[in-house]
């Protein structure tokens, strides 16, 4: 009997992402993602030729995710602030 195996997500380090965000911040992620989708600039992301979203026109709306981002501590009671800074969160568990 061949066991059926779930196939790997088309873009697995942003599908990561966003569930870290998720967890941090709740289902308004989920809402700029799919407002993202439908053309509004709230979320665009590019992983392996694919991409979703909605790509800024300009330099000038874009926020890159490096490593200093996929390390950050999100944890609760953050709002945000230390986000696009070298800053880790302050607020510790």
């Amino acid at each position: 009997m061949a066991m059926l195996t779930k196939p790997q997500h088309p873009m697995p380090e942003i599908a990561k992402f966003v569930a870290e965000l998720r967890a941090a911040f709740g289902d308004t992620i989920d809402d700029a993602v799919a407002r993202g989708k439908v053309g509004e600039l709230t979320f665009f992301a590019s992983e392996n030729g694919r991409t979703v979203g909605t790509r800024a026109m300009d330099h000038y709306n874009v926020w890159v995710a490096d490593e200093t981002v996929r390390d950050r501590y999100y944890c609760k009671g953050c709002d945000g602030s230390c986000v696009g800074t070298p800053t880790r969160c302050s607020h510790r568990p």
